[in-house]
């Protein structure tokens, strides 16, 4: 039901656009408060984006994760989730943590909602599980940045990739 309701809003003319929009701000102003966090405890957050039972998008509260992964607790304030959010937690050469993970990309598949990944370099990502593709909305910077963030330690880092690039990429 909860992706059936997603699908009337998303398919009714101009809700689509407006609510990509506000969504954008929405995830925006979540990883400007737990992008700090994130880095000082080194650990990962995470939850979900969606509407309440009037219909306003909302953020639920983040759960805590640890050094690799969270599991967002289920949010009682939102009726219908649209995406999931989570933060890569602190800049660390032997991470690959400035592009979403196949697991990141996997856990929003097997719950039919697409994802937020926020990154060490202040990097935002949107994870499509429709076209398993992994799409950088903005670049370095444009969330904040662990001050502590190598540029160009991952190398070349292409504005997207698809669910199988990814897995090969972080396999070598």
């Amino acid at each position: 039901m909860r992706h059936l309701l997603t699908a009337c809003l998303l398919l009714s003319p101009g809700v689509a656009s407006a609510q990509s929009a506000a969504e954008d701000a929405l995830i925006r102003q979540v990883f400007a408060q737990l992008q700090p966090v994130s880095f000082r405890e080194n650990v990962e957050y995470c939850g979900y984006l969606g509407l309440n039972d009037d219909g306003q998008l909302v953020a639920s509260p983040a759960t805590r994760g640890d050094e690799g992964s969270c599991l967002a607790d289920d949010p009682a304030d939102i009726a219908v989730i649209t995406t999931s959010y989570h933060t890569h937690g602190a800049y660390s050469p032997d991470y690959y943590n400035e592009v979403p993970s196949g697991d990141d990309m996997e856990g929003d598949e097997e719950e039919g909602i697409d994802g937020w990944v926020a990154t060490p370099g202040g990097r935002l990502w949107y994870i499509d599980t429709e076209d398993m593709i992994a799409r950088q909305v903005c670049g370095i910077g444009c969330l904040t940045a662990d001050p502590r963030f190598v540029a160009g330690d991952m190398g070349h880092i292409e504005q997207s990739y698809s669910y199988g690039d990814l897995v090969r990429r972080l396999d070598e």
